[in-house]
């Protein structure tokens, strides 16, 4: 190795002790809290609602967004926000507006950042109309506390879990993250996620449940609905304990098809490469294709019908009519 060469090895190797012995230095000073590091500075700010609303509408950029029984008998919206990205909160036509005006130049997205902005709804009781949640990235948790009419939320990247029932329809749609429903009562239920998985437990639903997903899995157990739709380019979908009054129609590109202790009036179901195993409560009439695969279902000439096709995959299907 040549002079030269060490001279720079023992240079670099000093700056990096140096460095070192700073950055140690200064995280002593700070007690070793990295929040202080951060660039952006943020504020909490406390919005009271004394006015009457029913329905509620938020549109944001980053924040989590929880759902909270308010202890007090007052309505109140707490905003866990940066300075120069503040939410606005009012109440115009009885709908509870919350949305963010945001006043950051483009230099300003360019720090450092340890903390992520928050919205919290402490609701004084448990029925409202319409809910409406558009983001852009963040968590949303609504309880089981809460009723609305109507839900609709969508969101870029972050997951979604509620317990929240409605008297019509709930629609969520995330491009990135799961989606987590139960102990839900609805009329129709729409679930889609382009990456993420989907969970559905203990639902009741006089209308329609549709599961739409482009890479991910599906899993559904306690449910009840009128007919259960789902689809998805890649992942597998799991049923336990699931009835659908009208009919089960399941697609998959790539991905398995498994149900147990689960039934339809009809069933459909089409996987391009995957298998389709599990137990149905009711005799079927069936009617199976594969390319490339075994076919075991039980020889029936009563019920309705069970068409299963396959390119690439394994039919088994076994009928447990002991619930």
């Amino acid at each position: 190795m040549s002079t030269k060469t060490k001279i720079w090895l023992i240079t670099g190797l000093s700056l990096m002790i140096v460095g070192a012995i700073i950055f140690t230095g200064v995280m002593m000073a700070l007690n070793w809290d990295f929040n202080n590091l951060s660039t952006v500075k943020y504020e909490t700010k406390n919005y009271e609602i004394t006015e009457d609303f029913s329905d509620i509408l938020l549109k944001t950029d980053t924040s989590k967004i929880v759902f909270k029984l308010s202890s007090d008998g007052k309505n109140r919206v707490e905003c866990f926000e940066e300075k120069n990205a503040k939410h606005s909160v009012s109440v115009v036509d009885n709908i509870l507006k919350i949305e963010l005006s945001n006043t950051k130049k483009w230099y300003e997205y360019i720090g450092i950042n340890f903390k992520s902005p928050s919205i919290t709804l402490y609701l004084n009781k448990n029925d409202f109309g319409k809910l409406n949640i558009k983001e852009s990235t963040g968590d949303i948790q609504i309880p089981k506390d809460f009723n609305f009419t109507n839900i609709d939320i969508s969101l870029s990247t972050g997951d979604v879990a509620t317990s929240a029932s409605s008297l019509g329809n709930i629609k969520i749609k995330t491009s990135t993250g799961d989606i987590k429903i139960e102990n839900i009562i609805a009329h129709n239920i729409d679930l889609t996620a382009s990456t993420g998985k989907i969970t559905a437990k203990n639902i009741k639903a006089d209308g329609d449940i549709s599961v739409k997903l482009s890479t991910g899995k599906a899993h559904l157990l306690d449910i009840i609905c009128k007919n259960l739709i789902s689809k998805a380019n890649t992942g597998d979908i799991k049923l336990l304990n699931v009835i659908a009054k009208e009919k089960f129609s399941i697609e998959r590109s790539t991905g398995d098809v498994e149900f147990k202790k689960s039934d339809a009036a009809e069933i459909f179901i089409k996987t391009d490469t995957g298998s389709v195993t599990g137990s149905l409560l009711t005799d079927k009439i069936f009617i199976t294709k594969t390319d490339t695969g075994s076919v075991d279902v039980p020889e029936s000439l009563n019920g309705g019908k069970c068409e299963i096709i396959t390119d690439t995959g394994n039919i088994k299907i076994i009928l447990n009519k002991n619930k």
